[in-house]
């Protein structure tokens, strides 16, 4: 009788995708509110150019680098990423536009932790980043603030 050895299962890598009509302002937005980066894919894009594998009215200059005219991505500053591409490898938000507006409550939301005694500030410098304040939440359980992003994306400020 042979023995196998239990596999340990790799934990599967994610992004949050968000729905937006502009996703270099989104990504702007989010990356200054979380202390994030925007990712670099100027070197990934122009090979693609080079390649013929990219249209070039697919591109847009972004911080005076090319990049993805729908979709770009922010990332934690600690995480790895790829050098080649840009692309990070760790927490990450990506911005895709779609060319529907938002219509209703989102089912998934950031809850963003500043720390003890740190709400308000936080809440001031997201508003001046351009969040909105959509109400205070005063429950058993605790206090937060409901924000919307620019472009109306629900987020709380625990």
């Amino acid at each position: 009788m042979t023995q196998t050895t239990p596999v340990t299962p790799v934990p599967v890598h994610w992004k949050l995708v968000i729905d937006c009509a502009d996703p270099q302002s989104q990504a702007d937005f989010w990356a200054a509110a979380l202390h994030y980066e925007v990712e670099d894919n100027d070197a990934l894009i122009r090979r693609l150019l080079d390649l013929g594998a990219l249209p070039r009215e697919a591109t847009v200059a972004f911080h005076a680098r090319l990049a993805f005219r729908d979709l770009v991505a922010v990332r934690h500053p600690d995480d790895p990423y790829d050098e080649h591409s840009g692309t990070g490898l760790g927490r990450r938000l990506l911005f895709q536009r779609v060319p529907e507006e938002k219509t209703a409550k989102n089912r998934l939301h950031l809850d963003l932790h500043p720390g003890e005694g740190r709400r308000e500030s936080e809440v001031e410098r997201l508003t001046g980043l351009g969040a909105k304040v959509l109400r205070e939440v005063r429950q058993a359980q605790g206090t937060w603030v409901v924000m919307a992003d620019p472009e109306g994306n629900e987020f709380c400020v625990q």
